[in-house]
């Protein structure tokens, strides 16, 4: 059958990504807790394509992926390798998005249940290897201000925090999660019983946090660790009393 794909193309424009959007696929990723943790991804892939080929071969992308058996940084690099070959491309990308679960136990009664947290992986490789690690947790903020001026009682809402990274070594998806947990006013739980709820409660109003704070204390956090050499932190605190959301962000280098 005629490669209609891989005609010439005479208009001589080459094309930095192209590829294939929202693939849903199961993947298998690392859990610190139980090894491995079954989930669906949501799939973007692409690679270069020269000015002088007509197209791209999508189905290749997906026979690149079907190949992978666990996703981590060595998996994930070997298969850019694998789209550069089978696309003849100079250049590679692939993000996955997906649900990863964490067991937490309640703080008083121990009650074990899972806790969603959205994550991603993104990386892309032409000569160098580049990859991203992402993950945006729910977790609970009680507002400074509103503590100070009440005569009882403050307001407090959820927060999302993500965090990304570019890694000196490696980390658990858990040690991510945990930074932003440490840093909020409180953590959150699938399942509260009283005793649970009443701790909560208390433990948030103990520890009034602004959007503001949370992101600073999340940075401290992150630069204290030694691990991570690249960093971007977005906090979006969703307002209960206001009718607009608040948020703060930040990236940088560390360089030590």
């Amino acid at each position: 059958m005629i490669d209609v794909q891989s005609q010439k193309d005479l208009r001589g424009i080459s094309i930095q990504k192209v590829g294939i959007k929202d693939l849903n696929w199961p993947i298998v990723v690392m859990d610190r807790e139980n090894k491995t943790q079954t989930t669906i991804a949501k799939i973007t892939a692409a690679a270069e394509l020269k000015g002088d080929i007509r197209g791209t071969h999508m189905s290749r992308f997906i026979e690149a992926i079907d190949e992978l058996k666990v996703v981590g940084p060595k998996e994930i690099e070997k298969l850019l390798d694998r789209i550069k070959e089978k696309l003849n491309s100079e250049k590679a990308y692939i993000r996955f998005d997906f649900p990863y679960f964490i067991n937490k136990r309640t703080p008083v009664t121990g009650t074990l249940s899972p806790l969603k947290v959205d994550c991603y992986f993104e990386a892309e490789k032409d000569q160098k290897f580049d990859l991203k690690v992402g993950v945006i947790v729910p977790v609970h903020t009680l507002c400074p201000c509103s503590k100070e001026i009440s005569e009882y009682g403050a307001h407090n809402q959820r927060a999302y925090v993500t965090i990304e990274v570019r890694m000196k070594k490696f980390m658990w998806i858990e040690e991510l999660v945990e930074i932003a947990e440490a840093s909020a006013s409180c953590p959150l739980y699938s399942i509260l019983k009283r005793p649970d709820e009443k701790w909560v409660t208390e433990r948030a109003y103990q520890n009034p946090r602004f959007v503001e704070d949370l992101l600073r204390e999340v940075v401290l956090k992150i630069k204290e660790d030694g691990r991570i050499k690249w960093y971007k932190v977005f906090v979006e605190s969703i307002e209960s009393i206001h009718n607009h959301n608040a948020f703060a962000y930040i990236e940088g280098e560390i360089t030590k």
